[in-house]
């Protein structure tokens, strides 16, 4: 029996400490604005944002680069300079000073507010003056600190700083990506410039700065204002021999010389600001771990950017506050490696006493399958054990198959269906899950992106989980070599056991406090298991029609290209933005479309608005190519993705949308069209598989609507799902006030965007776009609607005033989703949560509805003996294999269990459908 621990190392000293007893002092100084700006740029927002619309790719970029700064220079001394709303002296000079900017984004603002909030956790002073920009900050505090004899060094992405560079002042300038960092020593300025730091602000003045609305001489760019001032020795000197410069960019230097005495004014930096502290001061204060821990929690970062940045300040992860009874309680086993005919006595001597264990497995899995390489087993008393599966004998075997599946053994596993299907593999089922911490973690916190063991128990248990394979959700190692690397491998499967259990334990005391304990133990558990089987059983496909219809859409893409390139008059690369605004832009001069970053945007609704606007064949071609392009893609998705047995095993996920819908990767099946024609063609693809007859397709007919119809007790809403007719036109009669007959397709349309927009938050704006009608206009019919409905209406407005009262939204099974942003002072973050408070409690209500539906069909199937069984889940639908003696009975019982799922005050309407083929199958 080996005793181990994990600990952190406690020995590494701070960069501050570090530098210090060096002897050594180097002041860091960070333009703020300017390099949030930059990440900002670098990263794409809208890949970079919380579950509640809060952007963070300003954020992640800064903190990263910060991250970088602090490892490789280690600085003594640091601050970061802001700029602050509001006029400088130089608008005093210059009142046009920085007009004609492009418009901060919408993004942009509250995350710089989120990144001085960090640095003060980080104990980074940040540092500011009124009347003046951060750059004047900065100079005051570099004169100040080379001074005092320090080593300074600036970043930032504003060239006035070079003026600032000396052989103890270099400028750490950014490049286009964020880890690339030029040093703008004086002999780097002198190189790219022509003139040294000293006499760079000459230059600028010559050339002018665009950004700052600081125009310069025409004409004249670097090299002419360099070979000017290396001749005359600086730009006074230029200025008295003005007229002795020749040519037109003589004239044009006299013309202006006006602006380009201004400009050497504007640029000049100011060097003696009040900042406050001294700069010997300017040391970094001990870090807040535990409000970091915090901050990163509601920004929903990873943990390898919370690692990197404790590394680097000099705090450990898992520290929270001093006075915390819990303070940094490491994980520890008592670890017994089971060799072969030990098994059945250390379960029975542990684990045969009703106690809940935590089991861990290594190995691999997806895609239906999986192999097992290590499982590890604590128990509550602290004792685990290693379980090499090649090792057992019989009688081994034979304990643990049935311990494994006996479900008066509790175990609390996490992230459970990817083990199941290595279990399954080896021919072992589980059985006893009464806890996945991974699905406990999401119906604590739906919003989270991540729900990794390690990330999990330092924010709920306050304790440090560090792996020294550096796995993550799934771990894949080696357990059956020699020596040090197998012991670490056995050590950190059984801390992962161990820590599963004591987090199992954690989140109970969550879940119930959130009412989500019955949603995890009658719902989302047992679906574990239904999703394994039907990941294990997968969907058969037509290979030789798939190759095919690769082939066809691939050939529909040359055309385009072929297409696109006649109509252009030359080729020219259709996936390439910076051609295409070429192309569109400047030589057919299309109309202009918005304005982005890098010119002119050339996406979908761009090209689609083009076409409205011009009778040139180019953007409908383009729009093609685009469509093409994507089917083609999806298609070579699902060949990639065939197993040997001739079947695609996609992968469910539980804890991926807020709302508890499932989602489908590897490949991602519920996002193949099935509203056009393409999509419908490779549902053909999807067939029955040998041994059965038919592919069933079950799926509700307009839940979402009859959800809110539900909530909202409308009376009229609810009449109108009981009059027979068709819904959208019943309604659309109401609103226009005319008979249902005389509802044409238009009316209907309008009707049916607004039945759907409604349910999930749209607003008039995002009618109207949608119609393409005005936002009056959608206004104006959003008025109509609810005066015949005003009970939606009322339930609108009351859920999203309910959830601001109570911070989350629920649906009709409990499930709630938190929006802590439905009380922001950010305009933005806040209509955000108001959208998805309008639509949480729908969606994840039909979200419930469906799982419970699945549930209820895969217990009648099992129950009844049924050859039959469940394959996929889209949305709201349910694919099954059939065989054709029991498709009679099938159809029925699916039927009346997805009806009787869950008792609405209008019914739940399914429609069913058989084929042999997806696509036939539809209804």
């Amino acid at each position: 029996m080996v005793k181990t621990q994990q600990t952190p190392d406690q020995n590494s000293p701070s960069p501050a400490a570090g530098g210090e007893a060096a002897g050594r002092r180097r002041l860091l100084l960070l333009d703020g604005h300017s390099m949030a700006f930059r990440a900002f740029f670098a990263l794409p927002v809208e890949k970079f944002a919380t579950s509640t619309g809060q952007s963070t790719n300003a954020v992640y970029g800064f903190t990263s680069m910060l991250i970088k700064l602090l490892r490789d220079e280690q600085p003594t001394h640091i601050a970061v300079a802001w700029d602050l709303s509001g006029p400088t002296f130089r608008h005093e000079v210059y009142e046009e000073y920085k007009d004609g900017r492009a418009e901060t984004p919408q993004e942009f603002p509250s995350q710089v507010e989120l990144i001085q909030e960090l640095l003060r956790m980080m104990g980074v002073t940040s540092v500011s003056a009124t009347g003046f920009e951060a750059d004047d900050v900065i100079a005051t505090l570099a004169q100040r600190g080379g001074a005092e004899g320090m080593e300074v060094l600036i970043a930032s992405g504003d060239r006035d700083a070079f003026q600032l560079v000396t052989d103890g002042c270099t400028v750490l300038y950014p490049g286009k990506s964020l880890s690339e960092l030029t040093r703008m020593t004086p002999e780097r300025i002198e190189e790219k410039y022509g003139v040294p730091p000293g006499r760079y602000r000459d230059l600028a003045a010559l050339v002018g700065e665009k950004a700052d609305n600081l125009p310069g001489v025409p004409g004249v760019g670097p090299k002419t204002a360099a070979k000017w001032i290396t001749k005359y020795g600086s730009l006074d000197e230029l200025v008295a021999h003005a007229d002795e410069v020749t040519g037109k960019a003589g004239q044009n230097f006299r013309d202006h010389l006006d602006d380009v005495l201004r400009n050497q004014r504007l640029n000049e930096l100011a060097t003696d600001v009040e900042v406050g502290a001294p700069v010997t001061e300017l040391t970094m204060r001990e870090a807040d771990p535990s409000s970091i821990n915090s901050l990163f929690d509601a920004l929903e970062f990873a943990s390898t950017l919370r690692d990197r940045l404790f590394a680097v300040v000099g705090a450990d992860a898992e520290q929270g506050e001093d006075e915390s009874e819990n303070n940094a309680e490491d994980f520890s086993v008592d670890l017994t490696v089971l060799g072969t005919g030990e098994v059945g006595a250390w379960l029975r001597g542990h684990a045969f006493d009703g106690k809940r264990v935590g089991l861990a497995l290594s190995g691999e899995w997806g895609r239906g399958t999986g192999s097992i390489s290590g499982l590890a087993i604590a128990a509550a008393g602290g004792a685990a054990a290693h379980i090499d599966p090649t090792a057992l004998d019989a009688d081994d075997e034979r304990a643990l198959a049935a311990w494994l599946a006996d479900p008066a053994h509790p175990k609390a596993v996490h992230d459970a269906k990817g083990p199941m299907l290595a279990m399954a593999a080896h021919g072992w089922e589980l059985g006893g899950l009464t806890s996945d911490t991974a699905l406990a973690a999401y119906l604590v916190q739906p919003g989270q992106r991540k729900v990794d063991l390690v990330d999990l128990c330092r924010k709920y248990l306050n304790r440090e989980l560090s792996e020294h394979t550096g796995g993550g959700e799934q771990l894949t190692l080696d357990v059956t070599g020699e020596g040090d690397a197998a012991d670490t491998a056995r050590r950190d499967l059984a801390l992962r056991a161990r820590a599963t259990l004591d987090l199992a334990v954690g989140l109970d005391s969550d879940l119930r406090k959130r009412g989500a304990d019955r949603l995890l133990a009658d719902l989302e558990l047992p679906l574990v298991r239904v999703l394994a089987a039907m990941e294990r059983t997968g969907i058969a496909v037509d290979r030789a029609y798939l190759d095919g219809l690769e082939e066809e859409f691939a050939a529909a893409v040359r055309q385009a290209v072929a297409e696109a390139h006649r109509v252009v008059g030359h080729e020219f690369n259709l996936g390439s933005p910076k051609q295409l605004q070429q192309v569109l832009f400047t030589e057919l001069e299309l109309p202009k479309t918005k304005r982005i970053k890098t010119g002119y945007t050339t996406d979908a609704d761009a090209l689609a608005w083009l076409a409205t606007q011009t009778d040139h064949e180019l953007p409908a071609i383009l729009l093609r190519h685009r469509d093409q392009t994507r089917l083609r893609t999806t298609v070579e998705g699902l060949i990639k993705t065939i197993a040997e047995d001739g079947r695609i095993h996609t992968t469910f996920n539980q804890t991926v949308a807020a709302t508890g819908r499932l989602s489908s990767t590897d490949p991602n099946l519920q996002n193949i069209p099935v509203r056009t024609d393409a999509g419908r063609r490779i549902r053909r693809a999807f067939v029955v598989g040998e041994g059965y007859e038919d592919l069933l397709t079950a799926d509700y007919s307009q839940i979402e609507l009859r959800i809110m119809a539900h909530l909202s007790e409308d009376a009229a809403l609810i009449e109108a799902f009981q009059t027979g007719h068709d819904f959208h036109a019943e309604i659309a009669a109401r609103v226009f006030k005319v008979g249902v007959d005389e509802v044409d397709g238009e009316a209907r349309a309008r009707i049916k965007a607004m039945n759907y927009g409604l349910a999930y938050g749209l607003s008039a704006y995002g009618l109207s776009s949608q119609l393409g009608i005005t936002p009056d206009e959608a206004r104006g019919l959003m008025d109509d609607y609810f005066a015949q409905f005003g009970g939606v209406r009322a339930y609108l407005h009351s859920v999203v005033e309910q959830a601001r009262r109570d911070g989350y939204t629920e649906t009709m099974l409990g499930r709630r989703r938190y929006l802590p942003d439905l009380t922001s002072d950010n305009r933005q973050r806040r209509e955000m949560a108001e959208r998805m408070a309008f639509n949480a409690p729908i969606q994840g209500s039909a979200a419930d509805i469906i799982k419970v539906a699945m549930l209820d069909v895969d217990a009648a199937l099992r129950e009844g003996g049924f050859t039959s069984r469940m394959l996929l889940q889209v949305h709201d639908e349910l694919v099954l294999e059939v065989t054709s003696a029991e498709l009679a009975d099938v159809r029925k019982l699916v039927s009346e269990k997805m009806a009787n799922a869950y008792a609405l005050r209008v019914p739940l309407a399914v429609s069913v459908g058989v084929g042999r083929d997806w696509h036939d199958a539809a209804h």
